[in-house]
C-alpha cells in the first residue's frame, strides 16, 4: 500500500523509545475511590458492577478499600443502590444521590429539592452528584437553559452544607468539545464517534461560562464541600483550577476520567497536587471496574516512567493521540490523595 493512500483511522504508530515500565499491582496505601459508577443510571437499566462480590475481590486486590458510587438518583433507585452496596457490604461502598432537575417545571422548585435531599440524606446518600447536564441540557417550566448558578439553587447548594452533604460536581467537559469541529480540534476524531458530545452548537453556553457558573457555585455556598469531578472540570487549564483551590477553601477536586489530560502535562500536575495536598481525591472513572485500571492509575501517581499509553490495547487512544508520563508523588503525599481527604469530606459535618 502507497503511504499517500493511508487513511488516519489506520494509522496507529508504536512509540519507539525504549523506556523503563513499571508495574504496580496494588496501591501504596489502602485507596478511596471517589468517582466510579456502579448502579443502573449510566448502564441502560442494568447493574454497572453485576457482580459485587467480585468486585470486592478485586478491590481487596489491587488495595482499593471503598469505592464511591455516584449513581444512587433520588427515592426508589436510591434505596436500591443503598440496599445492594451501602447495607450489603459497610465501608466499602458509598453512595451519592442526584437532585431531580424535572422539579424545576413545577412550582416551588428551590422547596421540593431541598426536599430530596433531605429524604436522600435520611435515607442513607452521604452525598450529592451533579451532573454536566445542568448548565447544558436541563431546563426550567419556560424551556430556557439552567446553569448552575442559577438563583432557584443557591438554597439548595448550602441546604447540602447544612445537611452534611458534599457536592461532587461535573460541569461542562473537556474544552475541545465546545470547539469548533474543524481539523484543529484535537477530539475530532472522539466527536465525529460520539457526536452528542459536542456543545459547540449555537444554544449551548461557552466553556468559560460554565466556568464561572461553577465559580458563583461555591462561592455562594461558603458552608458546603465541593468536589470538582475530572480535575475541577477544568483538566486542560491547571492554572485556573489552582486559582479556584487558592481562593475558595471549601473547594477540592478528584482526578477521575482524565489521566489522558493529566499524564500530557505530568510536571503541571504535580505542582498542583503539591500545593493543595489536602484538597486533591483519587478516583478513577473507571467503570466497570479493572484491575488494568487501577494498576494504570497507581503507575501514573507512583512511578517517574515516561511515555506510556493511558489507554493501553486501544490502537487508536480515545481521548487523543498522545502518550503520557508519571508524575511520582512523594510517599508523603500518597496517603491523602488515596485516601485521607476523602475519608474527611465524606465525613460527617
Amino acid at each position: 500500500m502507497s503511504l499517500a493512500d493511508l487513511r488516519l483511522r489506520d494509522y496507529t504508530p508504536v512509540a519507539a523509545i525504549r523506556r523503563e515500565l513499571t508495574h504496580v499491582p496494588r496501591a501504596a496505601v489502602p485507596a478511596v475511590d471517589v468517582h466510579n459508577h456502579l448502579g443502573r443510571w449510566l448502564g441502560d437499566g442494568d447493574w454497572l458492577a453485576p457482580d459485587v462480590p467480585a468486585l470486592i475481590d478485586l478491590m481487596d486486590e489491587v488495595g482499593v478499600r471503598t469505592i464511591v458510587n455516584l449513581d444512587g438518583r433520588w427515592d426508589v433507585e436510591l434505596d436500591a443502590n443503598l440496599a445492594r452496596l451501602d447495607r450489603a457490604y459497610p465501608d466499602r461502598f458509598v453512595t451519592f444521590c442526584h437532585l431531580d432537575w424535572s422539579l424545576l417545571h413545577g412550582p416551588d422548585p428551590t422547596g421540593k429539592l431541598i426536599a430530596g435531599l433531605r429524604r436522600a440524606r435520611d435515607a442513607g446518600a452521604r452525598g450529592v452528584k451533579v451532573w454536566k447536564d445542568l448548565g447544558l441540557t436541563v431546563t426550567d417550566a419556560s424551556g430556557a437553559k439552567v446553569l448552575p448558578d442559577d438563583p432557584r439553587l443557591s438554597d439548595v447548594f448550602a441546604a447540602a452544607g447544612e445537611l452534611g452533604l458534599p457536592v461532587l460536581i461535573h460541569t461542562a467537559d473537556p474544552i475541545a468539545f465546545f470547539a469548533p469541529l474543524d481539523a484543529r480540534n484535537e477530539r475530532l476524531e472522539e466527536l465525529a464517534a460520539n457526536p452528542d458530545w459536542w456543545f459547540g452548537a449555537p444554544g449551548y453556553p461557552s466553556f468559560d461560562r460554565l466556568m464561572a457558573a461553577l465559580e458563583a457555585v461555591v462561592a455562594r455556598a461558603p458552608g458546603t464541600t465541593f468536589v470538582g469531578a475530572h480535575a475541577g472540570c477544568a483538566a486542560e487549564d491547571l492554572a485556573w483550577v489552582d486559582g479556584m483551590l487558592t481562593r475558595h477553601a471549601n473547594f477540592h477536586i478528584d482526578l477521575g476520567g482524565r489521566l489522558a489530560e493529566l499524564g500530557r502535562q505530568p510536571r503541571a500536575t504535580r505542582r498542583l497536587i503539591l500545593a493543595h495536598p489536602d484538597r486533591v481525591l483519587f478516583g478513577s472513572d473507571a467503570f466497570p471496574p479493572t484491575r488494568a485500571a487501577y494498576e494504570l492509575w497507581w503507575r501514573f501517581l507512583e512511578t517517574e516512567d515516561e511515555c506510556f499509553p493511558y489507554a493501553p490495547g486501544e490502537a487508536v487512544p480515545p481521548q487523543g493521540r498522545w502518550d503520557i508520563s508519571a508524575i511520582g508523588l512523594p510517599p508523603e503525599i500518597l496517603p491523602r490523595v488515596y485516601a485521607t481527604n476523602a475519608l474527611r469530606v465524606m465525613s460527617p459535618q
